[in-house]
Order: C-alpha cells, then sequence, then structure tokens
C-alpha cells in the first residue's frame, strides 16, 4: 500500500499542513524542516498525488510528454514539435515511454505528475477507454493527446484523420491494379491508431468491390524480424499478397529486409505501404511509399493547445477540441503497378 502525506508527517515528526507545503511551495519551509521530511519521504518511499488543486498552486512551467516509445522516429518527431514549441514559451519538457503498455501509463503520468508538470501530452493505447485518462478528467489536469483520435468521447487531440489516410493509401495501391492487398500491423489491442487505419482498408476495399485479407498481427509495432512469423508462406505465389499495407513504417521497412531475404523483390513480387511517413523512408532502396503525418506540426500544435489549457483554463472549451491536420501520400519505388509485377 502506497505510504501517505500522514506517514510522511508523522515519521518526520512535523504537521500534515509542513509537508503539503513543501511538496507544493519548498521555500516555504525551513531548511532543516525540508531536510527532515525529504529524508521521511525517502526512507517510506512516498509518491506525491498531484491533483489539479495541487498543480494550480504553483506552476512549474514544465510539460509532460508519454509516448509509446521513441525507437519509432515519429515520436521522436513530435517530441521536437515539442520541444521546440515549448522553448518559445519558456517551458521545459519531460518525457517518457510505457513501450505500448497499457499497464504502464498510468504509471508515467503519475511520474510526471509527481515531478509537478503543469500538463501532459501523451499517446495511449485505446483513447475511448482509458482509465489514465479518466484520472486526468476527474483531476482536472491538462492534457492532449497525440495521434490517438477518439471516436466515442470529447477529448482534446492532434492527428490525423488516419481512418480516411488509410483509406487513401490502399485506394492508391487499388488504382495501380493491385487486388489483393493486406494488412500487416502490430496487436490490435495496444493501439487504437492501428485499429483506426484497419478500418480505412477495409473501407477501401469494400468500396471498390474487393474481398479483404485477414490481417496480419505480429508482436511488436517497432522493427523486429516478422520472417518466421509469416513470409514463409509468401514463397507461394498464390498465396501471397500482391501489395502489403504496413500500419506504420517501421513494419514496412522491416517487411522489406525480411522479403529480400527469402529471395522475394520489392516491389516486383510484392508492393510495400507504411504509414508515419519518417525520412528514414526517403533513404531506402527502394524508397518507401507511404501515408506522410506532419508529426513536428502535431507536437507543435499539441503543445500550444497544452499551454492555452494551462495558462487560460476558461477556454476550455476550445482546448478540448479534436484537431485534424492534413495527410498526404508520399509516392516512392515500394510500389508499382499490379500488371508488370510478374
Amino acid at each position: 500500500m502506497r505510504p501517505s502525506i500522514k506517514q510522511v508527517a508523522l515519521e518526520a515528526g512535523v504537521s500534515i499542513a509542513t509537508v503539503s507545503r513543501l511538496l507544493n511551495k519548498p521555500d516555504s519551509v525551513s531548511i532543516d524542516t525540508a531536510v527532515k521530511v525529504n529524508q521521511a519521504i525517502e526512507a517510506l518511499g512516498f509518491r506525491p498525488n498531484f491533483t489539479g488543486r495541487n498543480l494550480r498552486a504553483g506552476r512549474s512551467r514544465t510539460v509532460g510528454v508519454v509516448v509509446p516509445t521513441l525507437s519509432n522516429t515519429v515520436f521522436a518527431q513530435c517530441l521536437q514539435g515539442v520541444e521546440m514549441a515549448a522553448r518559445r514559451r519558456d517551458y521545459s519538457v519531460m518525457f517518457t515511454a510505457t513501450e505500448y503498455c497499457q499497464q504502464d501509463e498510468a504509471a508515467a503520468v503519475e511520474l510526471l505528475l509527481a515531478h509537478r508538470v503543469d500538463g501532459v501530452i501523451l499517446t495511449v493505447t485505446d483513447a475511448d477507454a482509458s482509465t489514465t485518462l479518466d484520472v486526468l478528467d476527474r483531476e482536472q489536469i491538462p492534457y492532449v493527446l497525440v495521434y490517438n483520435q477518439p471516436q466515442q468521447s470529447a477529448r482534446p487531440s492532434v492527428s490525423v484523420d488516419n481512418r480516411t489516410a488509410a483509406y487513401d493509401a490502399v485506394a492508391y495501391l487499388i488504382r495501380l491494379g493491385h487486388s489483393r492487398i493486406q494488412m500487416l500491423a502490430g496487436q490490435f489491442h495496444a493501439s487504437d491508431r492501428a485499429v483506426q487505419r484497419y478500418h480505412g482498408y477495409l473501407q477501401a476495399m469494400q468500396q471498390h468491390g474487393l474481398k479483404p485479407l485477414a490481417p496480419i498481427e505480429v508482436p511488436r509495432h517497432t522493427y523486429t524480424s516478422l520472417a518466421l512469423e509469416y513470409l514463409h508462406a509468401f514463397r507461394d505465389p498464390s498465396q501471397r499478397p500482391s501489395a502489403l499495407f504496413c500500419s506504420n513504417d517501421l513494419l514496412a521497412l522491416s517487411a522489406m529486409r525480411d522479403l529480400r531475404a527469402l529471395g522475394l523483390r520489392v516491389p516486383d513480387d510484392v508492393s510495400v505501404m507504411g504509414f508515419d511517413g519518417i525520412p528514414l523512408g526517403e533513404l531506402m532502396d527502394p524508397m518507401l511509399s507511404s501515408v506522410e503525418q506532419p508529426s513536428e506540426q502535431i507536437g507543435e500544435l499539441a503543445l500550444r493547445t497544452l499551454v492555452t489549457a494551462i495558462e487560460e483554463p476558461q477556454h476550455s472549451s476550445v482546448t478540448a477540441a479534436s484537431h485534424i491536420l492534413p495527410h498526404t501520400v508520399r509516392i516512392g519505388a515500394s510500389v508499382k503497378p499490379f500488371n508488370s509485377h510478374r
């Protein structure tokens, strides 16, 4: 059971009010008292649970950022946008990653709040069913989602339209003559973005009178070896799709590598389309086709929206809005018309 502020006060031999003053306004207590309270906090392993009232008592001009990972550079690009926008407004940034683990989201946010951030920018597993967001709402702590696109709840977010963007990518492949198009994604339960992109895939296939193929879910959402999981079946031309639509670029690059390891050529045997538009994809040979989302702008707008919520809480109805930024389909040599495949 987590130690309480009352236990800290008893351990330090001070009042609960003194502990509270130290946590909220460190300069308001004497050095000797601060030493005793901090020693008690360390001995007990106490972690403050800052509520919205605590945060508003004195701003730190620091914002927290929670992302699934930095191994996918789309999140690093977003963080750069947050950092640059924060610097212009004299804010600092703290960040942490959850490695796509829903159970770690609450702990990550609690850690940032313990460092007295004024608000949080975050990507969660499922924006419509997040207990972490429920807590932030209840405690009235300002936050903005990035990449998440809530479907059933009015939560502040900045994203592209994941479903429409996926639809556009798959429709492009269909215009090139592909009819056997399969989606490759990380596990859907770990990413509501992947689920929305799958719905875009389904919509494109169905509206063009094509039969959707069962999606391929792999254990990780980032760079990994996939060949043993599914690609051996692709040796048989009758079993493999003519095109792969991947839910992010790192999966697309991994698939391209593993296809080559099996002696298959991209795009001559299988076309590959990614999602994110990370700069690395432009350096590949062949250059990766991908849905490009403006990640730095997503981070910048999220920071501006969050600062407005922190400094002008009376505008909460405005900052609670969802912001949808434009996407583009970047065309590279990793896809080609189906009629010249064989």
